[in-house]
């Protein structure tokens, strides 16, 4: 949209580079260009505001197949007005002096000339296309025929509109429809699933197969190897009982031979020390024998006196010790009248 401002009854023109105006005045052609800028009168100016710029169109419409089925066409067609002064001659492209909007709707109408050039060709292809071929070569068969329709559309270089490019985004059928043709695939894909799964759990079982005879194989070796350690075990146990009763054999002959050694040094010993004893035993009854004749003989010189005073005296030395003694008359008498009568005598 040209972008005009006012000043003192004149008015001031500001096209884009990408609109194409066109000023007239009492029919005489004044301004033609792109990005134009210039002053103008409103009541005497006749102005248009043609877009040179590609535009995309988006259009989505419905055609049925050769097996009577609905499908919808999505597509985009990009254009360009590459004739700015013959479109603006077969369309309203005028603008408001005051404003620079659009009097008419030209855009639409050029949407409306592409949408159905179109989808009247796309509707040709479609019609002797099955449902099954459209969704697998429908959408570069309907672009190349949409291409070379609007290519070989007469109206549009007359109106001055150049088709740049087509595109066919989608074909879509119904959703019960897509939903049933998506069914035999699903199963198709369930059943390769399926069959992987299967495969899977069979290697898998493989697998346990493999892993359990192994562990039965190393428990075999195991089993083996441990009756080669019990027989092993049993040698070495049989082995040592052998080699420790030939020793306590050789220890109880040493230990033999050491006890008569000692019993017989033992034995030699006491011989050695009864005759010891026995000769000491006669030195000392002869020196006993000897002491006693000569004690006997001192005694038998010495009067009787003289031997109660020694009697007297080893009594005293072996009695025990006496705090006080009671002579009773009885023995005082008795022991008065032996007195007398060794002096009588």
């Amino acid at each position: 949209m040209a972008d005009i401002t006012r000043r003192l009854g004149w008015r001031h023109l500001r096209g884009a580079p990408t609109a194409h105006i066109r000023h007239h005045r009492a029919g005489k052609l004044l301004h033609d260009g792109p990005g134009l800028s210039f002053w103008f009168r409103a009541l005497t100016a006749a102005l248009s505001e043609v877009p040179v710029d590609d535009r995309e169109l988006a259009m989505t419409f419905h055609a049925r197949t050769s097996d009577f089925q609905d499908v919808a066409v999505q597509a985009t067609v990009t254009y360009r007005i590459s004739d700015p002064a013959l479109a603006a001659a077969r369309l309203d492209f005028s603008v408001d002096p005051d404003t620079g909007v659009w009097r008419g709707t030209p855009l639409e109408q050029l949407g409306t000339l592409l949408t159905e050039t179109a989808q009247q060709h796309a509707l040709d292809v479609l019609a002797r296309t099955s449902l099954s071929s459209a969704l697998v070569d429908g959408v570069a068969a309907v672009r190349e025929r949409v291409a070379a329709g609007l290519g070989a559309e007469p109206r549009l270089p007359a109106t001055g509109i150049e088709v740049v490019a087509v595109r066919v985004v989608a074909l879509r059928p119904e959703p019960e429809v897509e939903r049933a043709l998506r069914t035999p695939a699903r199963e198709q894909i369930q059943q390769e699933a399926d069959r992987a799964t299967y495969e899977r759990r069979a290697v898998a079982v493989e697998r346990e197969r493999a892993i359990a005879e192994n562990e039965l194989a190393s428990q075999i070796e195991l089993a083996r190897r441990e009756e080669q350690l019990v027989e092993q075990r049993g040698t070495n146990a049989r082995r040592e009982a052998e080699e420790h009763a030939a020793a306590d054999a050789v220890r109880a002959e040493a230990e033999a031979a050491r006890t008569v050694k000692l019993a017989e040094a033992e034995a030699a010993r006491s011989v050695r020390l009864a005759r010891a004893e026995a000769e000491g035993a006669r030195e000392v009854g002869a020196a006993r024998a000897q002491a006693q004749a000569a004690w006997l003989q001192v005694h038998a010189e010495v009067d009787v006196a003289t031997l109660h005073a020694l009697t007297g005296t080893r009594l005293a030395e072996n009695l025990p010790h006496i705090d006080s003694v009671t002579i009773s008359p009885d023995v005082l008498t008795g022991l008065l009248a032996k007195l007398s009568l060794q002096e009588r005598a």
